[in-house]
């Protein structure tokens, strides 16, 4: 399982570092003109509509991008059979991996099992990871219309207004002035440009939850170790926290249907080297990514369900009056 683990790691981070190499930053192609079909959001699996997560997401956007694929739904081989399909002779399939932790017993260095005190075992958890192939709808055939077109729509709010929602749910303190966009973990305050200052709204909105991305790993929320002792610039733990915010603001981006510019520029060669350095490097940063993520978007889900029920309480009003 060890080697089994080592080999998926570098796998997926090769596959990360091709891409960037290519010029393909696999978290911003989604809302790149030649990949306009990718731009509903997280690539998910054809059967169930379930999204990936993960490194599974930034390996199936950027093999999307770069292979030009026109949609963002996957199956595994099976499941195409499954579903009455066939994937095409010659196809080659995309890697995507699957993570569990497991639960085992702590040994001492000579591998007795360790106990507490009350006799119990000492348990720690260890990732386990195993890989499986992935295909995207276009190399496959025979499937029916369904497969390619989920049947239900989730009702979101306007892409301005989810923004809007977020920044406001967050509370942070946004100080809207000068040519620059930072944080400062010290004073716990984002220092933003002007919206006017942007070239188009999407341009201010990304930028800024790329900004309340960093926010939300301060010693009073998440608590991220890149931005409770942040390194220098060019720094490994500087790219580090760049990436978490620059994935964090990817996601975000895509679960509300923004086609933002994030800010990428400058830290790819520090990306890269960190890459080649360490192999879990990605795999840590997209996990941290996530966690901030789903700390700024909790509210706005709270606030879906909120005009979900209010729509419902309506149309049964309604109902009511009708009868």
């Amino acid at each position: 399982m060890t080697e089994q683990k080592r080999d998926l790691y570098q796998a997926v981070t090769d596959k990360i570092i091709a891409a960037l190499d290519q010029g393909v930053v696999p978290w911003i192609q989604p809302w790149d003109d030649r990949a306009a079909a990718i731009a509903s959001g997280f690539p998910v699996n054809a059967l169930n509509d379930r999204p990936y997560h993960g490194t599974n997401t930034l390996i199936l956007w950027a093999e999307a991008a770069i292979r030009g694929f026109s949609t963002s739904r996957w199956l595994t081989y099976k499941q195409a059979k499954e579903a009455g399909g066939q994937v095409r002779k010659g196809e080659k399939g995309t890697l995507g991996t699957f993570f569990k932790p497991i639960p085992v017993q702590q040994k001492d260095r000579v591998g007795h099992p360790l106990y507490d005190d009350e006799g119990h075992p000492k348990m720690k958890t260890v990732p386990f990871i195993r890989g499986f192939t992935l295909f995207n709808l276009d190399q496959i055939e025979g499937l029916e219309a369904r497969y390619w077109y989920p049947e239900t729509v989730s009702h979101h709010l306007e892409t301005i207004e989810s923004a809007d929602a977020i920044v406001e749910a967050s509370g942070a303190d946004v100080l809207y002035q000068g040519t620059q966009a930072s944080y400062s973990p010290v004073r716990d305050r984002i220092q933003m440009p002007p919206p006017e200052a942007f070239a188009h709204s999407e341009g201010f909105y990304a930028t800024l939850l790329h900004e309340l991305s960093h926010w939300t790993g301060h010693s009073r929320r998440l608590a991220r170790p890149s931005v409770v002792q942040p390194g220098r610039f060019g720094s490994e733990a500087y790219a580090f926290e760049e990436l978490v915010a620059e994935l964090s603001c990817a996601y975000l981006c895509a679960e509300i249907g923004m086609q933002g510019d994030l800010r990428h520029e400058g830290y790819i060669g520090s990306w890269l080297k960190a890459l080649r350095d360490d192999k879990t490097f990605i795999f840590r940063a997209s996990t941290q990514a996530r966690h901030a993520a789903g700390y700024l978007s909790a509210p706005l889900e709270r606030l879906h369900e909120s005009s979900e029920a209010s729509s419902e309480a309506l149309s049964q009003s309604q109902e009511r009056e009708a009868a």
